[in-house]
């Protein structure tokens, strides 16, 4: 009897099937090996446990830290958060998430550790907790950074970080595949943030929707473990669910030692040849394919509030009427926004602030290659100094980072260039901490979004490499980085190069059965003050009333929800602030008349239809549905939706409802004229003011869901056994991924060869 054809896989196609603890009806059941967490989008998540009684099912499995909120003035003087963090919404969060892994005895990257002072998608790697061929979440949607690893990483809610806290597991859709090759060699001044820059240009914020894009080609093979996690960390920019790359031997050398890396020996012998299997299968398909030449590649910019919005720094500022009319529209809101008039060349755009940092380029070959320009400047006779009215700020992406870049001198570099040297985390990449623009202040960043008041409210973002952000700081104007490199541009730039081991030393952590700190019963703390409502969900049936009309696409959950009403330990209480930038003038707080839910009667609107595609992209917030029900609006109805804001409206028991951009015109008429629309989920229909019908599809689960507002986790939790026959497995076939590295069983650190080297390094 010949054997059974074995089906060609992707690499998605088998980290996926390796993941699986059943499928059934709905969604597939996937195991989660690495859980992060940070203090902005896990309060909510920790109270629906308390709530429900739950326990952390695997707390081996998650890693915790503060990042968004964190000032990056001097910690000389830190004693606790308390007394550190003076915003009392950040303070609050912060000491939430103390509290929080004192009770459920997490393990804790807290801001008197050397290790955090950091973003959480750069001190997972880091320390070898992002494994290849692992499953990785985190309640932050640039957890795709990880993907870079050979592991299917992605962004999740905070109702899914509840999720997983409790069951270790996360229903899911099998995502389509996708393919982005990029071959040949890069042109000298271009590194990864311009390749991914021109990618998104390419595909859009909406290409890879519904998608794992896989990264590769000889282009992508080439780069380091930095450059690819900078590539991976934007795949949700083009709208994808998340981005991989397969692991190689650049993988394995950068992994080799690291804290909670599989130990030297046979389990790491036992990782290394499972490791070896995730590559693409000869002959696997791909729903989509997309080739791009380095060739095409120069350094990159972005001019509008969209990643998507890039042109080549030679080049002008577009006009919208040289774009489709569906684009124009955006098009023109954005140079407005940005304060730009088409045809004016890059190079003459002038910048007030420089932003180098952030989880997409926060970490130790970004901050070289930032220090490259400034030597090489100098020695081209070019400036030596940051512009005199442009104030540029370093902000390295974790503790280590900051130590090995001290050891390195490159602090001396910046700050005699004039660049404010910063202690580490999230900084002004999204603006929830101290470091923000003001109204109209124009910054050349290293970070992954432009939209609207992303930086700060008024703020105004250009996104560019390391490289190019230097060069602005230094010449005062968005500035081909090329010029001030001149011969220099292929040398190493006199650096001291040293390896990440030179500053690593074992610390001891918390066994995974230590026993949480006891807190008073009468002690009121911002957890125990929050009651914030998390078991149950309304149930969805008919929806009735007043429709709010929209037209743009690809409404972003920054403009659904800003990030200053993030600093929230409620679900409840944001109605108020749903579309905050265009209902409110940013400068004054006025409520801005014409805007459609400021009017009569779409004020009181329980239904939303929008013609644009690509409906809440952007961040994982699960605060965009929170707004969105707080005010009334039980059900979206749009072309697309982003993945993540699509996932967490099912959570809230909201229906995010696809329809033909047909019907969608003709419901926006309907909606304009103030008339009531219904949704009727029993029947499958949405009801026209003149009664005719119109006939909608949907998942039959997530129907029966919504139907009878089930909960999730009870769902999950039916499949006990299921669960621990696959922990069973996972434990005997990949016994690396148990415990926590080097406190596996309550285990001390053990001792890491220290070791010497360079790594081949992005200019």
């Amino acid at each position: 009897m010949p054997a059974p054809t074995v089906q060609p896989r992707t690499l998605y196609d088998k980290v996926f099937d390796d993941h699986v603890v059943y499928s059934g009806e709905g969604d597939t059941l996937l195991y989660i090996d690495r859980h992060l967490v940070h203090e902005v989008t896990s309060p909510q998540a920790f109270e629906g446990l308390r709530n429900a009684g739950r326990k952390v099912r695997r707390t081996d499995c998650t890693l915790a830290t503060v990042d968004h909120n964190i000032p990056t003035i001097t910690r000389k003087n830190f004693k606790s958060i308390s007394t550190f963090i003076s915003e009392p919404d950040s303070r609050a969060q912060c000491a939430a998430l103390e509290e929080h892994v004192k009770e459920f005895g997490l393990t804790y990257f807290g801001m008197d550790d050397k290790r955090q002072e950091g973003i959480v998608h750069i001190i997972g790697p880091e320390q070898g907790f992002t494994l290849p061929g692992t499953t990785v979440v985190c309640g932050d949607s640039h957890t795709s950074t990880h993907g870079a690893f050979g592991a299917l990483a992605f962004g999740i809610g905070t109702s899914e970080v509840e999720h997983v806290l409790a069951t270790q597991c996360l229903p899911q859709a099998k995502s389509k595949n996708m393919r982005i090759s990029v071959d040949g060699p890069l042109a000298e001044g271009v590194n990864s943030k311009d390749i991914v820059l021109h990618i998104i240009g390419v595909i859009g914020t909406a290409g890879g929707t519904g998608c794992v894009i896989e990264f590769s080609g000889s282009t992508i093979r080439a780069l380091s473990m930095e450059a690819r996690m900078s590539i991976c960390n934007m795949a949700i920019e083009g709208g994808a669910r998340a981005g991989m790359i397969a692991p190689d031997d650049i993988t394995f050398e950068y992994l080799k030692g690291r804290p909670l890396s599989p130990r030297d020996g046979e389990e790491w012998d036992m990782a290394e040849a499972y490791w070896r299997t995730l590559k693409t299968d000869p002959g696997a398909k791909y729903d989509i394919e997309v080739e791009i030449r380095s060739e095409d590649i120069i350094p990159t910019v972005t001019w509008g509030t969209s990643p998507q919005d890039v042109v080549p720094i030679a080049g002008v500022v577009p006009n919208p009427e040289d774009m489709a009319s569906n684009k124009r529209g955006n098009a023109i809101r954005s140079l407005e926004y940005m304060g730009l008039t088409p045809g004016t060349p890059m190079e003459q755009v002038k910048i007030d602030k420089a932003f180098l940092g952030s989880c997409t380029n926060g970490r130790i070959e970004d901050l070289r290659s930032a220090a490259k320009v400034i030597i090489a400047s100098e020695k081209n006779g070019g400036p030596t100094h940051v512009s005199e009215h442009v104030y540029a700020m370093v902000v390295p992406g974790s503790g280590l980072v900051k130590q090995q870049a001290e050891g390195e001198g490159l602090d001396v570099i910046f700050k005699k260039a004039g660049f404010d040297w910063r202690e580490a985390g999230c900084s002004m990449c999204l603006g929830m901490n101290p470091d923000q623009l003001k109204p109209q202040e124009r910054c050349a960043s290293t970070s992954n979004r432009n939209f609207e008041g992303r930086q700060g409210a008024g703020g105004r973002t250009h996104l560019m490499s390391p490289a190019m952000v230097a060069a602005a700081a230094l010449t005062g104007y968005l500035t081909d980085v090329r010029k001030l490199m001149g011969s220099h541009i292929s040398e190493d730039g006199g650096l001291k190069i040293t390896s990440y081991f030179d500053y690593l030393s074992p610390l001891a952590v918390a066994a995974p059965d230590a026993q949480p700190t006891e807190i008073s019963e009468n002690e009121q703390t911002p957890v125990k003050v929050a009651n914030a409502a998390s078991a149950g969900l309304p149930k969805f049936n008919i929806v009735k009333g007043i429709c709010a009309p929209m037209w743009e696409a690809n409404i972003d959950t920054d403009k659904i929800i800003p990030k200053q009403f993030l600093k929230t330990l409620l679900r409840t209480g944001l109605g108020s602030a749903l579309f905050w930038p265009l209902r409110y003038d940013v400068k004054t707080g006025d409520i801005i008349p014409e805007f459609v839910l400021n009017k009569e009667p779409f004020n009181k609107s329980s239904l939303l239809v929008c013609t644009g595609a690509n409906f809440g992209c952007g961040s994982s917030r699960e605060h965009a549905p929170w707004a969105l029900n707080d005010f009334g609006i039980r059900c979206v109805m749009a072309p697309s939706f982003g993945d993540i804001f699509k996932n967490n409206c099912f959570k809230n028991g909201m229906l995010p409802l696809e329809l033909s951009q047909e019907a969608l015109d003709v419901l926006y008429k309907d909606a304009e004229s103030g008339k009531d629309i219904t949704v009727d989920l029993e029947k499958q229909v949405v009801v026209r003011p003149n009664g005719e019908e119109i006939q909608f599809s949907i998942d039959p689960f997530r129907r029966h869901c919504l139907l009878n507002g089930l909960d999730d986790i009870g769902l999950t939790l039916e499949h006990r056994d299921a669960i621990e026959a696959f922990e069973e497995k996972r434990s005997n076939t990949w016994p690396w991924l148990d415990g926590i590295g080097y406190a596996k069983k309550g285990g001390k650190v053990v001792p890491l060869p220290q070791r010497k080297g360079v790594k081949k390094m992005e200019w």
